[in-house]
């Protein structure tokens, strides 16, 4: 890869505990242009194929030998049905950190990315369209990590199920309603349900759940003797079992999974499987990207580096986004195989997340 138009990227680097080796001049020119040729066909290269390449003044034999020699050191490896090598897992961490020059997003790009995260309407939409546009350019299934939206309240309500057993029912602004099931005492009265739903819903309605805990307790000090103390209860224990699952529930989006099934990936059918199967956990992959909010730059999760991906074998790369206070709200990223052009796709990323900041800030 040619380095004219190439730019200094910050990289928050992923740490592997084994030491990767120390390469010759010959060794790092011959893997270079190994793992460039393969991101860019995602086909095993041949010796042949590299001695054509400018800039390499070397016979397919001596090739041969140095790739021979890499793939002894664990960085490339040669799959049964072809005569060419690919990186190893071990053999991308070692371009991604130390080896890739990336060039900025082109022209065409950066108008694609910022035309569709310039929204009139709310933020959730242009984060949406974050991740459709990362999936079209990228190839790949686009991911946006949104911070969780306090749903603000309508009404509650508590009905009982069994002696011990009572629904409670949060019904939202946007309409949106949710019910969890909570233990109550068995001898508690139906008027305590009634009398907890009410109160709930007069005094709370129009709140955000941060808001109705803090209201919450202020009008329970000064009202204390006018409810029930089983009221009570019901009420402290509704408002806290919504407002600990609404701090712990963040949203991802993910569009262009079917990109994900490409002719590349008609051998590997099973691989593609699993990673979809992710994909569509989503519990895994939100707490992978969650790990991602403390870094300072884009980072890189290759393969079996993270336990996710150890039978995919799948690439994650994500940025963080901030605030106008400089704080992390979001991730925004892409998952894919490992045969990701990383050197394209990192920039795109990245500038996705300097968009969403100025966006979100």
């Amino acid at each position: 890869m040619a380095s004219s138009g190439c730019i200094p990227l910050k990289l928050d680097l992923f740490i592997v505990t084994a030491p990767l080796p120390i390469l010759t001049d010959r060794a790092r020119d011959v893997f270079r242009m190994v793992v460039e040729a393969y991101l860019g066909s995602g086909a095993p290269i041949g010796s042949r194929t590299i001695s054509r390449l400018a800039g390499l003044n070397l016979s397919p034999a001596s090739i041969r030998n140095v790739m021979q020699d890499l793939e002894e050191l664990g960085l490339l490896a040669a799959p049964h049905t072809s005569a060419g090598r690919m990186p190893t897992e071990t053999g991308l961490r070692l371009f991604v950190d130390g080896m890739m020059q990336v060039a900025a997003p082109s022209a065409q790009e950066r108008a694609a990315i910022e035309a569709r995260l310039v929204s009139q309407g709310p933020v959730e939409d242009a984060l949406a369209a974050a991740t459709a546009t990362l999936s079209g350019l990228s190839a790949c299934a686009g991911l946006v990590l949104v911070p969780p939206k306090e749903m603000r309240i309508r009404q509650f309500a508590f009905a009982a199920l069994s002696r011990t057993q009572a629904l409670a029912v949060l019904v939202a602004e946007d309409g949106a309603i949710e019910n969890r099931v909570i233990t109550i005492p068995p001898d508690l009265p139906a008027t305590a349900l009634v009398e907890a739903g009410n109160y709930m819903t007069a005094r709370l309605g129009g709140l955000s759940l941060t808001e109705a805990c803090a209201s919450l307790t202020r009008e329970m000090d000064a009202e204390r003797d006018a409810l029930d103390s089983a009221a009570q209860s019901l009420i402290a224990q509704g408002l806290a079992l919504w407002s600990e699952d609404s701090a712990q529930r963040p949203v991802l989006i993910v569009r262009g999974a079917a990109n994900l099934i490409d002719e590349k990936s008609a051998a590997d059918l099973e691989r593609v499987r699993l990673l979809l199967d992710e994909i569509e956990g989503k519990a895994d992959l939100i707490r992978l990207l969650d790990s991602a909010r403390s870094a300072q730059a884009t980072r890189i999760f290759i393969g079996a580096e993270n336990k996710l991906f150890a039978l995919s074998g799948s690439s994650v790369i994500a940025a963080p986004y901030r605030n106008a206070d400089g704080n992390v709200v979001g991730v925004v990223g892409v998952i894919g195989p490992t045969r990701l052009n990383y050197a394209r796709i990192v920039p795109i990323v990245d500038f996705t997340a300097q968009t969403l900041t100025r966006l979100v800030g």
